[in-house]
């Protein structure tokens, strides 16, 4: 009987490949050094998945005409993109980084290794927008001052699971979602219901449960990265301990990401967005 249970669950998990991928960066003048290393692993990490599991190449055509004073005018067009057909689950080993400079112009090289699959188009697509000093949409920002509060805007397209972490420079995983007082592990959501979290005032549980953020820098700028995640499937926050009385539940960054790997492998259908944000002085 355990094994006709088990069974499902082995079959169901998609086969994961190591690739690794290699990108140098020319960062222009008004880039830091941090922000230019970020920037290269990202685009180290999408070559890696393009060469593994190729690109979706899509263009769109359209041309307008218009007819003035007797005169017509005709325009067109085109707008191509392109979409790696893969992603990216954990790393493997730290990246590599080779930094020089050519003409007085930052050059970055990344080299990354990891584990990734190919794109099912089974995870869920959502929305979720970092919000600076404000609970609507129009305050959407990835740019903070110390001292200001952050809120999340969120809506998913059918009935799961939110599950929201920063990861900080040191690096340690800090849980936001659930709340600290939110003893079962798990922040269900709606279908179509637009959230904001992090507010009490627009709290759709008990005010009295919520956690309000503020975000501090002690250093000129510091850069931190939010991991918003998603399942229509029920899944329960990392295992995770209060170190401090003044900041979230944490753990290592390392256990994060493993918790985070276990997850992705075993649901498909979960969907992860990180968004990158900076705070300064």
């Amino acid at each position: 009987m355990l094994f006709l249970i088990l069974l499902p669950l082995t079959l169901s998990a998609q086969k994961t490949e190591k690739v690794c991928g290699e990108y140098i960066y020319y960062a222009p003048a008004d880039k830091t050094l941090e922000q230019a290393k970020l920037i290269a692993l990202e685009r180290a990490k999408l070559q890696a998945l393009a060469d593994e599991f190729g690109t979706i190449v899509s263009q769109s055509n359209a041309s307008m005409m218009k007819n003035e004073n007797g005169k017509t005018d005709s325009h067109f067009f085109s707008l191509s993109s392109s979409e790696v057909k893969g992603e990216w689950i954990e790393n493997l080993e730290e990246p590599e980084y080779q930094i020089s400079y050519e003409q007085n112009m930052l050059v970055v090289k990344c080299t990354v290794c990891g584990k990734a699959r190919s794109v099912t188009n089974k995870a869920a697509d959502f929305t979720a927008l970092i919000l600076r000093n404000g609970v609507e949409e129009k305050f959407a920002d990835t740019s903070f001052r110390n001292g200001d509060d952050m809120f999340l805007a969120f809506q998913a397209p059918a009935d799961g699971y939110i599950a929201v972490y920063l990861i900080d420079q040191s690096p340690t995983a800090y849980c936001l979602l659930p709340y600290q007082q939110d003893n079962d592990g798990q922040q269900p959501v709606k279908q179509g219901e637009k959230y904001v979290f992090f507010s009490p005032r627009s709290a759709r549980e008990s005010a009295s449960l919520v956690d309000e953020y503020t975000l501090t820098c002690k250093d000129a700028v510091e850069y931190n990265q939010i991991y918003v995640i998603f399942s229509p499937n029920p899944f329960t926050k990392a295992i995770d301990s209060r170190q401090d009385s003044s900041l979230p539940r944490e753990l290592s960054y390392e256990k994060f990401a493993e918790w985070l790997s276990k997850c992705r492998k075993r649901d498909e259908r979960m969907g992860v967005k990180k968004i990158d944000i900076e705070i300064k002085q």
